[in-house]
This record gives C-alpha cells, structure tokens and sequence, in this order.
C-alpha cells in the first residue's frame, strides 16, 4: 500500500483534486491522507462539504494583509514541520500554481518525497503574468517526480524545458469534477436552485460574466465594464447578464459603481454547485477565470476570455474560446456576434473539448500504480 498526501489550499484546487481523492480512496492499493492550507477558507470549506472531503490536517494558514514572501515561509515550515515529519509518505499531490504548490512542493522535496503535479506544463511565456502563478509552476516542475498535463500542448512546455521523464496526457480533473458535480445537483432537486435565483430571467439569454484577477484592477476593468453595460443596454430586452461579483474592493466597488441596468444581476460569489449549475443555464460566458475556460466546452458554451494571455491556448486553438481582453470593442463585438449569429454560435459550442473527458483521474491513478 502506498501512502498519498494530497495538499491544496484553494477552492479550484479543492474542485480539481476532489476527483482524485474519491478515486484513490476508494482503491485498497492507497493509504490517502487529506491536508489543506486554507489559503481560501470560505471558499474552500464550501467545497469541501460538497463533495464530502474529510481533513486530516488543517493549517488554516492565512492571515489579514500577508505578503507573498510571509505566506510562501510560512507554508514550507508549517506542511514539514506539521505534516512530512509527523508520518512517512511516498507521494505527495499537488494540482495547479498557487503559492500553497510551490511551497509543498519544495517541502517535500527538501524531504524526498515524490512531487506528483497535476495540471503540469501550462504556460504563459511571461513571468509576471498571471503573478505569481507563472513562476509557480515554472518552479515547481523543476521539484516534480511525474507530470499529469492536461494537453499536449502542456506536455511540450515541459519537453522545451528538458523536462521529458514521467510526463503524461491525461486530460484535466476540472471535467471530472463537472461531472461529478452536475450528478449530484441533479440527483437532489434542480428547483432549488431556480427558486435561489427566482430574481433572474431564465426565459432570456444569460450571460455569465466572472472577473477577478489582479491582471484587469483598475483601468482594464473599468473597460471591461463599459462593454458590459453597453451590451445590457443595445440587448435589454432578449439579454440577462449574470455577475457574481467577488468581494475583493478592487472590484466589488467598481463593479457596483458602474454596472447599473436592469437586466443587469450583481450577485454574491456563488458557490461551486451553484456556479457550474449558472454555467450550464448560461448562452455564453465572459471570464478571466481559468478553469472556466477549461469546463465551459463540456457544456458546449462559448468563452470570451477577458485576458491579453492566456495559458489555456488549447481552448483558443480548439475554437472553444475567444481571446478578448479587456478591449472594449473586442468584447462588444465578438459577444453581440454570439448572440446574433446562430452559425457562429453553433461553430464554437459544438467544438470539442480539448480539456478531457472525465476519465483523467482514473488514467492517473492507474499511471500511480505502475510505479509501484
């Protein structure tokens, strides 16, 4: 029996890990232990209760106004000292860039201890954008013992590097975690959820709209909003945009301030269940987020990604999603085409995923058991 410690401190990680977790905790070959950071605490335990994850070690390391460089010393002390020299693992899991990756990863490899990464090989080509992500990841695919990249495309990131042991296609979590997700919504009662969101018009076009990254503060979202009104404005009456706004000021006060129409629905951060539920009621998405990008295909709705760049080409490549930034006439345009352009529209839903299928961690955890 091999010994399995799966480390996360962020919601997204919490969604692309829950997969993994049910599947090797299932499998009598995997002794799996459960550690989070808590780098998003709400957030996270949300997750956490959905998809019915059990703890064993809960660092709960964040603190108000803490820089980069007190989180990441922090994070390595804490996860050697509190969990890797407290019992003996072979391999420790770790999924994406956040600063909770690069400090696990490091910690066990200062304990050799296998590094296994999920979602390994994406890059932007631009150390400070996404920041600090890009560096994360650049990082800690020097410190990893086997590589799960989601693409091809991610898998010759790594071969550029001269990273070319252990590297395998397998797809991304995120889809199995959709899935996953959606049956459960389903198999309770869908009505729920109407009834929560009685104050939107389902009978519209929904657009779904999420922007939070540090990337677009200030004077990009302030674009990005401009488009957004304006498109309320020329689609009023066929058109309900829907935003969860997130609470970070930079953005909640903005957001507030100048997206007012009535066909306009400035919500509270919605939890995972109720997010992805949104996104499959949704016509088109507007987002600088990641993983939605990578879960909008399997739903078959379109993408316009509010970035310059993205790590996530596939997509782009794929025709799944469209590169927009935060343009105001690139936004305006490419979503008023969406919406009345039926052939357009079908082209990108109807394009094939490049993210995966939902077997990706079942591959993984039959690619683990080779190693033994």
């Amino acid at each position: 029996m091999k010994k399995v410690l799966f480390v996360f401190g962020t919601r997204p990680e919490a969604i692309k890990m829950a997969p993994l977790i049910k599947n090797f905790s299932e499998d009598k070959h995997f002794d799996v232990k459960i550690a989070v950071t808590a780098q998003h605490r709400e957030m996270l335990d949300q997750v956490l209760h959905f998809f019915e994850i059990n703890v064993d070690y809960d660092l709960n390391i964040m603190k108000p106004n803490q820089s980069l460089h007190e989180l990441t010393a922090r994070l390595v002390s804490r996860i050697t000292d509190d969990i890797l020299l407290k019992e003996p693992f072979d391999f420790v899991f770790v999924q994406g860039d956040t600063t909770t990756v690069l400090a696990t990863s490091l910690a066990a490899f200062y304990q050799k201890i296998k590094v296994i990464h999920i979602e390994a090989g994406l890059r932007s080509d631009d150390m400070y954008s996404p920041f600090p992500e890009e560096m994360n990841r650049v990082l800690t695919s020097k410190l990893t013992f086997a590589h799960f990249c989601p693409t091809k495309n991610a898998q010759q990131n790594l071969i550029k590097e001269g990273i070319k042991d252990n590297v395998f296609v397998v797809g991304n979590t995120v889809i199995d975690a959709l899935l996953m997700g959606l049956n459960k919504i389903n198999s309770t009662n869908e009505q729920i959820m109407f009834e929560k969101f009685k104050n939107i018009d389902f009978s519209k076009k929904i657009i779904l709209v999420t922007c939070h990254r540090r990337e677009n503060f200030g004077k990009p979202f302030e674009e990005i909003c401009q488009a957004i009104l304006s498109i309320a404005k020329q689609k009023d009456k066929t058109v309900e945009i829907v935003y969860p706004v997130h609470l970070n000021p930079n953005i909640k006060e903005y957001a507030h301030k100048w997206l007012i129409a009535s066909n306009i629905k400035l919500i509270s951060p919605l939890d995972y269940p109720e997010l992805i539920w949104m996104m499959s009621k949704s016509n088109l998405i507007l987002t600088d987020s990641g993983g939605i990008q990578e879960e909008a295909p399997s739903l078959g709705k379109p993408v316009l990604v509010l970035r310059k760049v993205t790590e996530r080409t596939e997509g782009v490549e794929a025709g799944t999603a469209v590169l927009v930034g935060s343009n105001y006439d690139k936004i305006c345009a490419e979503t008023v085409k969406l919406l009345d352009n039926e052939n357009y529209y079908s082209k990108i839903a109807s394009a094939s995923n490049p993210y995966g299928d939902g077997t990706t961690s079942k591959q993984i955890k039959t690619i683990l058991k080779s190693f033994e």
